[in-house]
This record gives C-alpha cells, structure tokens and sequence, in this order.
C-alpha cells in the first residue's frame, strides 16, 4: 500500500509544471559534475563520435552534439511553434485585450537585455552575441513558478507563459535572419516547396498529422543545408498545423500532447547535459566581469526584469493594457526577475554566435551564474511578497 501511495505522488509530481524545470536542474548538475572529473573527455568524444550515413546526393552524417543541437532541438521549436499558433488562435495572444500586455511587456524583455549586451561589446570580438540575454527560458521560469503553487496569482503563471512563447517567437526570429550563415537558394527553393505542400494540405483541409511531419522533416534537410538553422523547419511546420477555436482537439493540439512530456523530460534533459558540460578552470570566474560576462550576466540579470517591469507599466499607465487579476506591481518584478532565467535558449544562441570553444564556454558559464541569480532572486522576492501579504492580514 505504502509503495502504491509513494508511486502515485511521484505520478502527480511528474505531471505538474514544476518536475520538468527540477528534472532540467538536475540535468545540469550531472552535466557540470561529468565536465569536472575523469569523465569530461570520454564524454567529448562521445559527444563528437559522428553517426548517420553519406551517399553522393545525400549528407546525413554529423556528431552526437549535431543531431542534438540541430535534429531534436528542431522538435523542441515544434512544440514552441504549435503553442504560439495555439495561443495566437485561441489563447491568451488571441485578442489585442489579452495579448497587449505579454506582448510588449517581451518585448522590452528582448530590447534591454539587447542593448546592455552591445553596450559592453561594441566593436569586439564578441558583438555577435548580443541575442544571448534576449531570450527566458520558459521550463526554468514556469517550473519555478510552480513551486510558489497558490501564493502567487493563476493570472501571474498565465502572463508569464504568454510572455515565454511571445520572447520564443522573438528568438526564433532573430535566429532565422541574425545568426543563419551563407545562404544557398537552391536549398531553400526545395525548403520552399515542402513548405507550401504543408500549406496546401491545410487548405485543403487535411487532418493527418504524418502528412504535415514527413514534408516537415525533408524540409529539415534542406533548411540545415540552406544556411539557415535547421530548427526553423518545426516552427513553420508547426504553422501549417490546422487548428480549431472549438473544444475538438484538434491536429495541433493532439501533436501539441503528444510532444510535451518527451520535449519537456528527454530532449531538454539530452540539450542540457550535452551543453553544460563546463570545465570549470582558473580564471573563469574573472571572466564575469569581461566585456562578454557582464553583458550577458547585466543582461539577464538586470536588464531583462527592468524591460519586462518598464515595458508593462508603461502599457498600464498609457491604458492600452491592465494586470492579470490580482497581480501587482511586486508581482511583475518578480516575474520579470524569473524571466532572466535564459539558460537553454541562450545557450543555444551562444553556440551559433561563437565558433571559438574558450567564448562558448565563457558564455556559457555566464548564463548559468545569470540564471541561477534570476531563479534565486525571482523566487526570493515573490515568496517574500506573499508572506508580507498573509502577515498583513
């Protein structure tokens, strides 16, 4: 009975929202741990060992950290792209009411953090990386969230989602068109064309989903030779999707379930310990207070919460939007704080920006400091509020 009982809370632990950002913590201190002892080369390699096949008109043969990096996280923007499109149809951005807060309160969230980074790198040989603190890591921010359960408003966890997907959308941009490489347009003309076979299967109406993903992934192929980052190939397959206003799950929504519990518990477990694996050594910590550390660490740190916080208050005063119900000006700050959480997505934008591996490691160390700092704060303060509150009362 007592084995019951026990398999049955672990059951509901790993079905609420905050198993998968514990499960991602936990994941990254495996990473940092494998780095950090005998194990760090073994790992390397393995990570580099190539696997796949090569023919005269096809090349698919990459490294472990390749099909990673470029393969599954292509299904991890899948899943990002079938929640905005949902969001956007029936969702919290599917009315100017609902989305004018989120939707500007993000993009302060991009612009800030972007601008304190240049501030710093202008002109260096780091410039390139100014999208690093651009983006919130929305499994760490809401898993974090979660935790607060009742003491924080349900309208605080449904704004800081709506914000995650619109700052997802944002990155995704700004890594189609910023950090894409040279193009070759006879790729992308193939692209194109599995592009619009996705499209004319939505118009005409068709349901299955194999239908949208076979297209998708001989799309995949051909974005990741075009120059263009191959995980673009789930965002616009994810677009395609037909979706309804109505209860009937719909084809989006029955890939959208399908994929969450393996995105959010394997793929972003796999991209986590396959890219925090730092090697932490002398000097690293000195390199925070680099033209590259600080602008990532001010970026996430400060400049995220201040454009997130300024951003919505400006909104509300101009009443072109209101708050959530129940939430307050504590409450922003504090989401804006966890919105500092970048981690994966600006990990994942490091790894474009940077081909030398001291910057990528460099980079990557800072985010992790910026992160944890965000998470600890955001936590710290909205916690604090609602103890203020019931003492009050």
């Amino acid at each position: 009975m007592a084995k019951l009982i026990n398999l049955k809370i672990f059951k509901r632990f790993s079905e609420s929202s905050s198993f998968g950002g514990i499960l991602l913590i936990v994941c990254v201190i495996i990473s940092l741990l494998i780095a950090n002892t005998s194990f760090a080369t073994g790992f390397q390699n393995f990570l580099n060992t190539e696997i796949g096949f090569s023919t005269t008109g096809i090349h698919l043969d990459y490294s472990i950290l390749t099909w990673i990096n470029d393969g599954l996280m292509a299904v991890f923007f899948l899943l990002v792209g079938l929640e905005i499109k949902r969001e956007i149809v029936e969702g919290e951005l599917s009315s100017i009411k609902h989305a004018t807060l989120p939707v500007l309160a993000a993009i302060g969230g991009v612009i800030v953090p972007a601008i304190i980074y240049t501030l710093f790198n202008e002109g260096t040989a780091t410039a390139n990386g100014w999208g690093i603190p651009m983006a919130t890591d929305i499994a760490f921010a809401l898993g974090i969230l979660s935790l607060l359960g009742s003491r924080v408003p349900t309208g605080l966890k449904i704004f800081l989602a709506a914000l995650a997907i619109v700052d997802d959308l944002m990155a995704i941009i700004v890594i189609a068109i910023f950090y894409s490489t040279e193009l070759h347009l006879n790729y992308l003309a193939f692209a194109g064309a599995m592009f619009a076979l996705q499209i004319a299967f939505n118009r005409f109406g068709v349901k299955n989903i194999w239908l949208y993903i076979l297209p998708g992934m001989v799309m995949w192929y051909f974005i990741h030779h075009s120059g263009i980052h191959a995980t673009i190939a789930g965002v616009l397959t994810a677009l395609t999707l037909p979706t309804t206003e109505d209860d009937v799950e719909s084809p989006l929504e029955k890939l959208e379930h399908a994929l969450s519990n393996p995105v959010n518990y394997v793929i972003m477990p796999i991209f986590a310990i396959a890219n925090t694996n730092i090697t932490f050594q002398e000097g690293m910590v000195n390199g925070l207070t680099s033209n590259l550390g600080l602008g990532i660490v001010l970026g996430l740190f400060l400049g995220k919460p201040i454009g997130i916080f300024l951003m919505s208050w400006l909104s509300v005063k101009l009443k072109v939007a209101e708050l959530p119900e129940e939430t307050t000006w504590k409450h922003i700050a504090g989401l804006g704080l966890l919105g500092g959480i970048g981690f994966t997505m600006s990990i994942f934008i490091a790894l474009l920006s940077f081909s030398d591996a001291t910057l990528q490691q460099e980079a990557k160390f800072a985010i992790l400091i910026a992160s944890v700092l965000s998470g600890i704060v955001g936590y710290t303060l909205l916690s604090s509020y609602n103890k203020k509150k019931k003492q009050a009362a």
